[in-house]
């Protein structure tokens, strides 16, 4: 595990009862995101882009838009995003955005 990896881990990042924690990893080629409830270890919902044809940032827009329907059809408006080691750009950012676009709020 990197040194930022484990920076990011001791910070925390846990859900709640009313907030869950959207977590999101990337590859190379695809980006996945999942809504989580720690409470519970189990995944509510998932999507990735890996059906989802075009640019990288184009298909994280997607699965960020993906993700954010399917979390607002269970009920889950609040969320804690844990972007892993990630750097808040690009990729992540975008899907970011997306989700929040389409009624997210974190």
């Amino acid at each position: 595990m990197s040194v930022k990896a484990k920076r990011v881990k001791k910070t925390n990042i846990k859900s709640t009862a009313d907030r869950l924690r959207l977590s999101v990893f990337r590859s190379n080629s695809s980006i996945y995101a999942q809504i989580i409830d720690d409470s519970l270890g189990k995944t509510i919902v998932a999507a990735s882009s890996l059906k989802v044809s075009g640019q990288k940032t184009e298909s994280a827009k997607a699965t960020g838009k993906q993700i954010a329907e399917l979390a607002l059809k269970q009920g889950i408006k609040k969320v804690v995003f844990d972007r892993g080691a990630y750097p808040y750009k690009g990729r992540i950012k975008a899907l970011a955005d997306a989700a929040r676009e389409t009624g997210l709020s974190f």
